[in-house]
């Protein structure tokens, strides 16, 4: 029979570590997350009632905390962590099971086990607030900057297609003035070079939202047809397998078909150049509720968590000087928007990338 003198102590325990895990919450460093859960877990060990023998395991996602002598066949007092009312993980707390039966916890003990589970549940939600808190700041400077960039963009795209095609029209015309084979093929490179920084300027355009659109009701399965057969050739020199799954024979959205089409060759002709040799490039439609999704897949290396944010900024590129111009997927992800869609990647299983497109139904 436990006296008055022994409860009083047990409840000044269990006062002391909530006051403990009030300060480590408060004191938490949200990039360190798991040196807070691991006090934390320390911190109800010594609140129990046999404390020698207590032992803690938190689980909570991505963390997983354990005491020493933790194990699964304990006898075990546990309650759930909730984040925005979903369970998120769990905390227990275990005695040896050959010498505590369940009936050795008290009942403040489960009542301190839920008001830790939900301060550590609120701690999580901060956390999750000022991420996407951050997230978003990070979006509206971005969309900031895409702004300014795009209006500037728009001003250099319309400056450079007149001296382009001044360029274009006079070299072809030099080129039915002159015999000289070696000149000639100077010229020629000189109108494969124009030819590329036209298509540049293009890019920008689009970029810059300056392309006229024509939407209209299409039929997806032929556009993708006539695109991946536009770029069967380019599979060859690394021996790829392409494979296709549409979820049905007719799947129509409004939108403009060139640039539609943009979108697909971008992002496909991306995926056979990460792709390693042997390795296979997917694309599947399907139809998901209200939405039209698109999967375009690789086996490379994956996207770099580092530089995820990054990726649809205009001018950045990880491939060497002068194979990319760090435009494609600005283009894209410009394109996708204005057909009131959205993009995103995941990682692929076991390698590689997948870019998924939503676009509304027709």
């Amino acid at each position: 029979m436990a006296t008055v003198k022994d409860k009083l102590r047990e409840r000044i325990k269990e006062l002391t570590c909530l006051y403990e895990v009030t300060s480590i919450i408060a004191n938490s460093d949200f990039d360190q997350l798991e040196i807070s859960l691991e006090a934390i877990a320390y911190c109800l060990k010594n609140a129990w009632q046999f404390d020698a023998v207590a032992e803690v395991y938190l689980n909570l996602g991505e963390y997983t905390i354990a005491t020493e002598g933790f194990r699964d066949t304990m006898t075990i007092m546990h309650t759930d962590i909730k984040v925005f009312n979903k369970v998120s993980g769990v905390v227990k707390v275990g005695y040896p099971e050959d010498r505590y039966f369940y009936a050795d916890f008290l009942a403040e003990e489960k009542d301190l086990l839920n008001n830790v589970a939900i301060a550590i549940g609120n701690l999580l939600e901060r956390k999750q607030v000022r991420e996407s808190e951050a997230k978003v700041k990070r979006q509206m400077e971005r969309t900031d900057r895409l702004h300014i960039l795009g209006e500037i963009t728009a001003g250099i795209a319309h400056e450079l297609n007149t001296p382009l095609a001044n360029i274009l029209g006079f070299t072809e015309l030099l080129k039915e003035r002159v015999g000289d084979a070696g000149a000639l093929r100077d010229l020629d490179k000189i109108v494969e070079n124009t030819i590329f920084s036209r298509e540049i300027v293009k890019k920008l355009m689009f970029f810059a939202c300056e392309m006229p659109q024509e939407m209209q009701p299409v039929e997806l399965n032929p556009i993708i047809e006539s695109t991946l057969k536009l770029l069967t050739p380019s599979l060859r020199p690394k021996n790829l397998k392409l494979t296709k799954k549409f979820g049905s024979d007719d799947i129509r959205l409004r939108a403009d078909k060139v640039q539609f089409t943009q979108v697909l060759f971008n992002l496909v002709m991306n995926a056979i150049y990460y792709s390693p040799n042997k390795g296979t490039v997917g694309v599947s439609i399907s139809e998901k509720g209200k939405k039209i999704q698109i999967c375009i897949s690789d086996e490379g290396t994956g996207i770099d968590p580092k530089i995820e944010d990054k990726i649809f900024e205009p001018f950045f590129t990880t491939k060497p000087l002068g194979e990319g111009s760090g435009l494609g997927l600005s283009v894209v992800h410009g394109i996708i928007s204005s057909h009131k869609g959205t993009i995103e990647h995941k990682p692929n299983k076991p390698k590689g990338t997948i870019f998924i497109l939503d676009f509304p139904k027709l």
